[in-house]
């Protein structure tokens, strides 16, 4: 039997990675979330039903939550964080405050016997303002510096939250030699991972029957992950024994403009309209690609889901729900 403790465990990669791990036989899970940000959904609720499954809503920036939680476990994995680029805008020292303390809260569990093994889920955006004043290579890979310019820039305090956490991590497990490994995601979609990201917002203004369609930053370039894949790799990091105490990048090397993505998205919903072009004056980075080297390397990782059929499955799920909230909005304007 393996206990497993999922923080974050409502949110988008955490439910997904509690459904994966919870259909192995001899695992069992306590999912851990304030259900603030993510929701026990039918999605949740169907991973939460079966009898290997624990959930405890609970506040990480409260010390006294780990009481509740218990030692003892396998492994954790710690996915807790406010992220979303609305939300750090608007947010940000609640970002610098949550993000901090869980992490800080959760470490001295850990060195006391929390469990055996911790995964900290960092984020591409440590990049983000090294590349855009001193230039990285790209495809980036794990060993380049990361870094804050200005600090009175809202959305550093998403980027400093996870360079602060991965320093924590790091000099906590190496003090009290306990195993580690950092993945840092970048741009991983698929079902489920509500509207405040580049896939859904795009989703929700077609099929919403925006015309032109508004897109914003068109000649950006990303490299999106799609979901099954960001969990397998996120496994195979905790797994790995080869991976403890390294900082893996997880995500994918095929490329596309935003542009190009927009117009992907009205094919697949064959949905005819034109493009109009914005400027979103909060992402100032052109483009952005992990090297995903280390992880093919040491985990053996290799994205098996292209962009086009990731696609086709996350439309397959937000239509029928974006298309119902849209066919209640109206019912209602006519009935008011």
């Amino acid at each position: 039997m393996k206990r497993i403790l999922i923080t974050g465990a409502a949110g988008f990669v955490g439910c997904h990675l509690a459904r994966e791990l919870s259909e192995v036989a001899g695992n069992q899970l306590v999912l851990v979330d304030n259900f603030v940000r993510g929701h026990p959904d039918e999605d949740f609720e169907a991973v939460t039903s079966r009898s290997n499954v624990q959930r405890l809503s609970a506040d990480l920036t409260d010390p006294r939550t780990f009481e509740q939680i218990g030692t003892g476990f396998d492994c954790v994995y710690h996915l807790a964080a406010i992220i979303g680029v609305k939300n750090v805008m608007k947010r940000p020292w609640d970002v610098v405050q949550v993000n901090g303390l869980s992490t800080l809260h959760l470490l001295e569990w850990f060195r006391s016997g929390g469990a055996q093994k911790l995964l900290f889920s960092s984020t591409s955006e440590v990049y983000a303002w090294t590349q855009q004043f001193h230039g990285l290579p790209v495809p980036t890979p794990e060993d380049v510096p990361v870094a804050l310019t200005d600090l009175g820039i809202a959305r550093s305090s998403y980027a400093g939250s996870k360079i602060f956490g991965e320093l924590a991590v790091t000099h906590a497990c190496a003090s009290a030699g306990k195993a580690f490994v950092i993945v840092r995601y970048h741009n991983v979609y698929g079902p489920r991972m509500g509207f405040e990201h580049v896939i859904p917002e795009l989703c929700k203004r077609v099929l919403s029957g925006q015309n032109p369609l508004v897109v914003y930053s068109v000649d950006h370039i990303r490299a999106f992950c799609y979901i099954t894949d960001a969990v397998s790799a996120t496994i195979a990091a905790m797994e790995s024994d080869v991976a403890d105490g390294q900082t893996i990048n997880i995500g994918t090397d095929e490329e596309v403009t935003i542009g190009d993505l927009a117009a992907r998205v009205l094919r697949a919903t064959n949905v005819t309209a034109g493009i109009a072009a914005q400027s979103a004056g909060y992402d100032p980075i052109k483009r952005r690609c992990p090297d995903i080297s280390r992880a093919r390397r040491l985990l053996g990782y290799r994205p098996q889901v292209s962009l086009s059929e990731g696609l086709e499955r996350t439309l397959a799920w937000y239509e029928p729900r974006i298309l119902t909230s849209r066919d209640q909005l109206i019912t209602a304007r006519v009935e008011s």
